[in-house]
């Protein structure tokens, strides 16, 4: 199996309101997001790629646009919005517009990483 990964980063704000409320993420809070594709594929194409890595700025202007800088609790429309969420989010996105999608994986911070891999 042929795997590709490309990395992409925004920032954004969210609240975890689930979250018992002396809990530090269910107040207003922000992180530097990482998120990481990854594409994968049996056979290359017969350019000799998965998928070129170009066609995933599609990905950079959809995170540029719909996340970054903005409150992610409005723009998925509920209060959970966890990395692992997003994660899902993100996948589904791709997995629409890219059919070698396999992973995505979601940073807030250097240590942390959810991903969903269906």
């Amino acid at each position: 199996m042929f795997r590709i990964t490309k990395r992409f980063e925004f920032s954004a704000s969210h609240v975890l309101s689930a979250l018992p409320a002396d809990h530090p993420c269910a107040r207003l809070h922000g992180h530097n997001y990482v998120v990481e594709v990854e594409l994968s594929a049996a056979e290359l194409g017969e350019t000799g790629f998965v998928r070129d890595y170009r066609e995933l700025s599609v990905l950079k202007h959809y995170l540029d646009e719909t996340f970054d800088h903005r409150h992610l609790n409005d723009v998925l429309g509920h209060d959970r919005v966890t990395a692992e969420v997003l994660a899902h989010h993100l996948f589904e996105w791709c997995a629409a517009r890219f059919a070698e999608t396999s992973a995505v994986r979601v940073s807030e911070t250097p240590k942390t990483w959810a991903e969903y891999r269906p």
